[in-house]
């Protein structure tokens, strides 16, 4: 077994064009053509457990991979992987194949078939970044399953031999040539997303954390999950500005700062601060053009859910552009060499509280949430609409902590009492979503000059208000009473 650390960037056809003709690579060390055939069950056994299995032609060469793909969140891939040379485009499973001999031993290669097919010409470098060997493709070709296409153009960058960091220099002098998107899904994922359904939004996949990890280690794993998340939505967001895409993707900005927030006793680091406020930044922007998708769908039909639905346009074009900017591309950059190469690392002072273990962590973090929870609960009847919206914000960061450690207390009873846990949560936070969505809008009709319009109390009527506070403040009630599923 090998373990691949690679980051992956994807390039339209101008990117490619402008990387080729750069002096950065000069000429390929080699040039060739690719197809791989990719096998699953009819159900797609394997994709469900993790796993690709590929067998690749290069020439007259065929390697068969298995792949734990599992692992590929996001922008850093860091895989295990199983490679051997046969002789047809017949899956072996064999004593060298993880997949018969530690998942399904009764598993017969008769029952895989091939799912999708990828051909690439692929062009290659073995580029030296100071003391680092770095392997350089680029992709070009095309995904086929059945009579659907889909085009494949990438750079892809795999750490040969040395550090970590020197991947990301070299992936730096690339984005100096052109300000690239870092790629989320492996080929295999491409091929997969081809067979099902056209996806218009993505939700949070569940994390899952080794109940041996450490605290940083957890992290890591956390952060590059709400990353994915963002990355897929934003996809979707700029082909089709679906507002579920939107949506989803100011939930995954969200969930990514509240897990630095979460880990904030080991990320002793000024860069982490950076972070937090680049992530914000975008994150506001997102968040005024979903102002105006919840009033357009909240308005009646007539003049003025004419003018919000050109407002809402503009607010699209601004956050679209800003996630397309040099500045959100740098960014997604920094976070990922930050991620992995950051300082807060090898700080001297965090080193115990970083290699505790997870499970310690999530429990000291868990409480420390629903305390202030608790202490800010009067809130909800005395406090300011801002001071509520403080309230909210807490609830949620509980909610996304409870999702990004749940596995690490996965016993009969940790799964029952975290069911009753997030269902008692979700009640607090639609509730509190709906007083804010109250509270915000004559805000934003004000900010926009249409806080006289005689439709704009309907969308901020009083009484509702009222009762969706006693509800909230009932819900948080039943919170505090549930049994907390860590401990």
């Amino acid at each position: 077994m090998t373990r691949e650390i690679e980051l992956k960037l994807e390039l339209s056809q101008e990117a490619k064009d402008r990387l080729l003709n750069s002096p950065l690579l000069g000429e390929p060390s080699a040039v060739f053509q690719q197809r791989a055939l990719y096998f699953d069950t009819a159900d797609q056994t394997l994709r469900k457990a993790g796993f690709s299995l590929r067998i690749r032609q290069a020439g007259d060469v065929r390697t068969q991979t298995i792949k734990a793909t599992h692992q590929s969140t996001a922008g850093l891939f860091a895989r295990p992987e199983w490679e051997s040379i046969v002789q047809t485009d017949i899956p072996v499973l064999d004593h060298t194949a993880p997949i018969s001999t530690d998942l399904w031993p009764d598993l017969d290669a008769d029952e895989l078939v091939v799912q999708f097919i990828v051909q690439v010409q692929r062009k290659k470098w073995l580029h030296r970044e100071d003391s680092s060997e770095i392997e350089i493709v680029v992709d070009e070709g095309i995904v086929i399953a059945g009579d659907r296409r889909s085009p494949v153009c990438e750079v892809e960058l795999e750490l040969k031999d040395g550090h970590t960091l020197d991947l990301f220099r070299a992936a730096r002098k690339i984005q100096d040539i052109d300000a690239l998107r870092l790629g989320v899904l492996s080929k295999s994922e491409r091929g997969y997303a081809l067979i099902a359904p056209l996806q218009n939004f993505f939700k949070a996949e569940p994390v899952q954390l080794d109940r041996t990890a450490n605290a940083v280690t957890a992290f890591q794993t956390i952060a590059q999950s709400c990353f994915r998340q963002f990355r897929l939505n934003e996809t979707v967001l700029a082909d089709r500005r679906n507002p579920e895409a939107l949506h989803q993707g100011r939930v995954a900005l969200r969930r990514l700062r509240s897990a630095v927030s979460i880990f904030k006793p080991i990320l002793v680091d000024p860069e982490a601060g950076r972070i937090a406020a680049e992530l914000k930044w975008l994150a506001s922007i997102m968040g005024d053009a979903r102002n105006f998708d919840i009033l357009v769908s909240t308005a009646d039909n007539g003049e003025l859910r004419d003018r919000l639905k050109v407002l809402r346009t503009e607010k699209y074009d601004l956050a679209i552009e800003a996630m397309a900017s040099l500045r959100a591309r740098q960014m997604a950059m920094d976070f990922m060499e930050w991620l992995w190469c950051g300082a807060y690392l090898e700080t001297e002072e965090t080193r115990e509280a970083r290699h505790a273990p997870a499970s310690e962590f999530a429990s000291h973090a868990l409480d420390r949430l629903r305390k202030t929870i608790r202490r800010n609960a009067k809130l909800l009847a005395d406090g300011t609409d801002t001071e509520r919206h403080e309230v909210r914000k807490d609830a949620k960061k509980l909610r996304y902590g409870a999702e990004f450690f749940a596995s690490l207390f996965s016993d009969k009873q940790g799964r029952r009492r975290h069911r009753e846990f997030v269902k008692a949560l979700e009640k607090v936070q639609e509730h509190l979503g709906d007083v804010n969505d109250l509270a915000t809008a004559p805000s934003v009709l004000r900010d926009h000059g249409l806080e006289g319009h005689p439709d704009a109390g309907r969308l901020s009527p009083t009484g509702k208000k009222t009762k969706l506070l006693q509800a909230s403040a009932d819900a948080l009630d039943d919170l505090l009473d549930v049994k907390r599923f860590w401990r």
